[in-house]
């Protein structure tokens, strides 16, 4: 996986996160420091996630078997059909319950999965430093877009179809990421 891949992985994984950010953050009743909270428990948790999914991956390939570029790249394309398909759910959730603090790491947790997914079937032949590095990248990645989506939620308050779209978007990513990597390899 190149640097440009990881950047776009990065993109892909951040919006399922804008998703959630911007569903929060059209919320009034959530304060600053709880968008501040929910900022870091996304980006902390998608850099964790990828990074301990790039190391059971490559340990796995070590040790165990090799994982060819195939069947990374066919779960990445799979995994992006299911965020496509997952955003056009509708889930109606209390908002109190979500501004309490134990969903902040409910939510980083949950919207981080994918990372693992995406860590342990694409990092697996990196080094460690590198599989640190990317990481890193998309812990702040995420960051940045989280912390983008909380200050357009002001302004997109009124329009509803922001969250659907981020989804789809990043799932369509993951596709195209995925055909990639069956196509041409990692």
């Amino acid at each position: 996986m190149t640097l440009k891949d990881i950047f776009f992985v990065a993109m892909a994984l951040g919006m399922d996160a804008l998703g959630l950010t911007i569903s929060l953050g059209i919320n009034p009743k959530l304060k600053r420091r709880s968008k501040i909270a929910f900022i870091l428990s996304f980006s902390f948790f998608q850099f964790l996630f990828i990074l301990l999914g790039g190391i059971q991956g490559r340990l796995f390939n070590e040790y165990i078997v090799t994982i060819p570029d195939i069947l990374g790249g066919i779960t990445v394309f799979l995994l992006g059909i299911i965020m496509i398909i997952d955003s056009f759910k509708k889930e109606d959730t209390d908002d109190a319950l979500l501004i309490k603090k134990t969903m902040y790491i409910i939510l980083g947790i949950s919207v981080s999965i994918d990372a693992l997914v995406v860590g342990f079937t694409s990092l697996y032949s990196t080094k460690f430093i590198v599989i640190f590095l990317y990481s890193l990248i998309v812990g702040l990645v995420t960051l940045l877009i989280c912390l983008v989506g909380f200050f357009t939620c002001k302004y997109i308050r009124k329009i509803d179809f922001v969250n659907k779209y981020a989804d789809i978007l990043g799932g369509f990513i993951l596709i195209c990421l995925g055909l990639k990597m069956i196509v041409f390899g990692v």
